[in-house]
């Protein structure tokens, strides 16, 4: 588990959007991998996260650098792409444990997922799906960048997460063979993987080639009940597929050059041989799965495809240029539904219609940067600069019946930025903008027999936003540091919702003066701490953003379906991190983290709403105990617990969640050439608990979690 470590969430932000393509094509970056055997070493040197590899206590902010330690510890227990996340980043949320990321969010605000610095799902019609796009065994390291973020252009209001494939660091060739079961004791529990990577490195080129299937069972929850399957998407009794790969080659004077493609591939898919049996809050039985389909559905999947090209020059004009093409396409299924948003009589008498959604979603951008040092002639000063281009296009069916929900979106963005850094001694200021300039086109349509077959006028709707920002990092003496750092965000509402659902009754139906399509401007304010010693370390940071015009979740009482509210929220929390090495061969580590998020009762109200936990999640406190027992052997005690609250959240009276403490037990042995055994147990006590998001009533909304889990993992190098 990683200590919150001093990293611009602005000046990093600034280029997050390179970091795959610098981490594989450049010296430096393959300098960083390598690092990865230390993730120590790594996070006190360079964060890979940035066109421009940066010294990590230069950069003012918070950043988790989650590198090959993390992720093994996680994948002992679990394939979930967010429970590593869930575990070792203090202002992440519970994880869902399902193909949807429902309720999930970083410092109570939606998150920008990027694969190797491309964009999943769109926030367009943010689906909830964005965070299971690949095969979690070829990442090499993850990077979350805590806060709001402009870096990106739209999407990143609570932050960035990058997954960064692996990088070839060894010459000649490596191939990895990993399999793996998984069971909780019972038949149709029991899941297995088998994944092959082969990496390659010479002189001129590398590459990277991966290939994996997973097959899941059912999960059944503490009490030895079935899980119900989740009515976003589930990763229960399912199945996925996952390629990849990534050729890089250096040429010209010194190998300053390089050009690099990647293509990913991956489709996870329900087998559709269970359906979900709502439980009931009165008597305490939560959701659960019975075998059997509903006639006529199909299973629901996500199938995301991305491409990529990447050029960079490391002594073009007396800087570093980094340009980045990319491509993606992401459809998402979702579970069949019977509710009353999916009836029409002119297809079947009412009641009796089920149907299933389905997002599409499309996109294409190019990224550009250009470094230099030492610039206009000043020591210590690093100039960044660069214009990226974007175009975003969603659009939702209801796919049985070939029925219009969203219509097709359209949104084109230019955006050029600027970046200053300077080095002063032991202070390193930081200051920089960005101008968003965006247009979200949307053709004329007609709303569902719901929403009154309403005949909306299509539009354009320009946003337009400067965004500054400002930090400062003061290396004190004793390893101390402290930082400081002021900017905003940038992002669009999830513009899907308030478009399927205006009908006869909304003020407005042409699409240009829809007050709930207007943009999501967040400021953020951030404070911080870090020590760091030869065998310790500590981290903790304040932090407080604000957005006139927010976005807050409440539950339709008819569809139990999620409506969005746009009106001031004030989010503000604390964190704090820290390890200690107690022997040579004893680690412990610990993370705390509290969110308050505050909107108002009524519309130019004071902010006086509590935030529930559909949009900030309860305090949370974790830790792990690692034991190196032998040579090549090792054990990890981890938990997290999240806390009981209760809220005033106005109308519908209290919120209250009720916490619980979860348990994993991790254990490696390596063989040597006959590869490392993985025992992993999830759950160890193997506890019922409710998570916290399904707590409060909605659409058969009653899940527990899973309870004990054995994962026994085999993986061979040579």
């Amino acid at each position: 588990m990683k200590h919150v470590v001093p990293v611009a969430t602005l000046t990093l932000a600034a280029a997050v959007s390179a970091a795959y393509a610098q981490e594989a094509a450049t010296p430096p970056a393959a300098a960083a991998s390598a690092a990865d055997d230390n993730t120590n070493q790594l996070e006190r040197t360079i964060v890979t996260g940035t066109r421009t590899a940066k010294a990590i206590d230069k950069i003012p902010g918070a950043i988790n650098v989650i590198g090959k330690t993390e992720l093994s510890q996680t994948l002992a227990l679990t394939e979930d792409a967010t429970a590593v996340l869930s575990r070792v980043v203090p202002g992440y949320s519970e994880s869902s444990q399902a193909m949807s990321n429902t309720g999930e969010n970083l410092r109570g605000r939606i998150a920008l997922r990027l694969f190797d610095g491309v964009p999943q799902g769109s926030p367009l019609r943010e689906g909830t799906r964005n965070a299971t796009f690949t095969d979690m065994g070829l990442v090499g390291r993850i990077e979350v960048i805590n806060g709001p973020s402009a870096s990106e252009g739209i999407g990143a209001a609570g932050g960035i997460i990058n997954y960064i494939s692996r990088v070839p660091t060894k010459m000649g060739d490596e191939f990895q063979l990993t399999t793996r079961i998984t069971t909780e004791g019972k038949d149709d529990s029991t899941g297995y993987k088998v994944g092959l990577n082969w990496l390659r490195k010479t002189d001129n080129y590398d590459m990277v080639l991966s290939a994996s299937h997973i097959d899941r069972g059912i999960a059944y929850d503490g009490n030895g009940n079935r899980v119900g399957l989740n009515t976003s998407g589930s990763l229960m009794d399912s199945k996925s597929n996952n390629f990849f790969g990534k050729l890089g080659f250096d040429f010209g004077t010194d190998k300053s050059q390089r050009l690099q493609f990647s293509a990913s591939a991956f489709k996870v898919e329900g087998n559709n041989r269970y359906h979900l049996v709502e439980g009931n809050r009165d008597t305490g039985m939560t959701n659960t799965s019975e075998l059997g389909t509903i006639p006529g559905s199909k299973a629901e999947f996500n199938d995301f495809k991305q491409f990529t090209v990447s050029y960079s020059h490391a002594d073009l004009w007396g800087g570093a240029l980094q340009l980045d093409a990319y491509f993606a396409r992401q459809a998402m299924r979702y579970p069949a539904e019977d509710g009353a948003d999916r009836q029409d009589p002119l297809i079947a008498p009412v009641g009796t219609l089920w149907d299933q959604s389905e997002i599409l979603a499309k996109k294409k951008g190019l990224r550009s940067s250009w470094t230099r040092a030492d610039a206009f002639g000043i020591k210590g000063l690093e100039f960044r600069g660069g214009v990226d281009l974007t175009e975003d296009n969603a659009q939702q069916r209801l796919a049985l019946t070939d029925r219009l929900w969203v219509p097709p979106m359209i949104y084109r963005s230019v955006a050029p930025y600027t970046q200053l850094s300077w080095d002063a001694g032991p202070l390193t200021l930081s200051g920089g903008v960005r101008r968003e300039d965006g247009t979200l086109r949307v053709d004329n349509y007609t709303t569902t027999y719901y929403r009154d077959r309403i005949n909306v006028t299509g539009g354009k709707l320009d946003y337009a936003a400067t965004l500054p920002n400002i930090g400062a990092v003061l290396r004190l003496p004793e390893n101390w540091s402290v930082f400081a750092s002021l900017g905003k965000g940038f992002t669009l509402p999830n513009v899907g919702i308030p478009l399927r659902n205006i009908n006869k009754n909304s003020k407005n139906t042409n699409v240009a003066g829809i007050l709930d399509l207007q943009a999501i401007i967040v400021r953020n304010k951030e404070v911080g701490v870090n020590w760091r010693g030869k065998k310790a370390s500590f981290g903790a940071s304040v932090y407080q953003s604000y957005s006139s015009l927010g976005v807050s979740l409440s539950v339709d009482p008819v569809t139990n379906d999620f409506v969005m509210n746009r009106a001031p929220v004030e989010i503000s929390g604390f964190e704090m991190t820290g390890d200690v090495q107690l022997t040579p061969e004893v680690k412990v580590n610990a993370l705390y983290s509290r969110i308050l998020g505050k909107t108002t009762f009524v519309t130019g109200g004071p902010l006086t709403k509590r935030m529930g936990v559909n949009d900030t999640s309860p305090d949370k406190v974790g830790g792990s105990v690692a034991w190196k027992f032998m040579q090549g052997g090792d054990v990890n005690l981890g938990f997290t617990r999240l806390l009981s609250r209760d809220l005033n959240i106005g109308l519908s009276g209290e919120e209250r969640t009720r916490g619980y403490t979860l348990l994993d037990l991790g254990a490696n042995y390596d063989w040597g050439r006959y590869g490392k055994t993985t025992l992993g147990i999830e759950n160890l006590t193997n506890k019922f608990y409710v998570l916290s998001w399904s707590q409060l009533p909605g659409f058969k909304n009653y899940f527990s979690g899973r309870g004990r889990v054995f994962s026994l993992t085999q993986t061979v190098t040579f």
